[in-house]
């Protein structure tokens, strides 16, 4: 098997990218919590997307492997996702629960960040048509060689037990879970840096 070529993502890549990942998340338990329905998943997802992650695009930390098959947006250290914005999308668009408990688990996540610099990982998608090819590896390896280059750590919260047992094969450690009322499970998880 090749391994697939990772590429850095352009402003003029964002829209398809966005795409990729509003097809990997389509059916993500913690997504679809927010938007049950489907047209409105549809309808708002590229906004969270670009609120959670959308300053990897700036940071040239916004990936993409084959033609949009896959897409990772990843934060370097110091650049965090607008949480008010985030708030603010949920409850406006968001379910009911979504709206009650959104805030909670946004202050949950942010308390299992680690306090050292590190990379941080809001989404990561394959287009279900793709798995098993060895996208999400090739993603997640591209970035963890930077992260090994400059001895930092890389944080990421699985918003899928599925996905788990890959983040693991990448040396991802779980840490935790967050959990509120109905909500589903998020898991977060860190990776130390090799040493080179």
């Amino acid at each position: 098997m090749t391994i697939p070529i990772v590429k850095i993502a352009k402003g003029s890549d964002e829209a398809a990218v966005i795409d990729a990942l509003k097809l990997a998340f389509a059916a993500d338990p913690a997504t679809r919590w927010v938007w049950p329905e489907p047209q409105k998943y549809l309808s708002h997802f590229s906004s969270f997307a670009k609120v959670f992650g959308g300053k990897a695009f700036a940071c040239e930390s916004a990936h993409y492997v084959g033609n949009y098959s896959g897409a990772a947006l990843w934060l370097p250290p110091n650049v965090h996702p607008d949480v008010e914005q985030l708030i603010a999308l949920l409850q406006n668009t968001g379910s009911e629960d979504a709206k009650k408990y959104g805030p909670e688990i946004f202050q949950k996540m942010d308390s299992y960040h680690p306090k050292e610099p590190h990379w941080y990982l809001p989404l990561l998608g394959v287009d279900p048509f793709y798995h098993g090819k060895g996208f999400g590896s090739a993603l997640l390896q591209h970035a963890q060689a930077k992260c090994d280059q400059d001895n930092v750590y890389a944080y990421l919260e699985s918003s899928n037990p599925r996905n788990i047992p890959l983040y693991e094969r990448h040396e991802f450690e779980l840490l935790g879970t967050i959990q509120f009322d109905t909500s589903p499970s998020i898991f977060p998880m860190l990776r130390k840096p090799r040493k080179i």
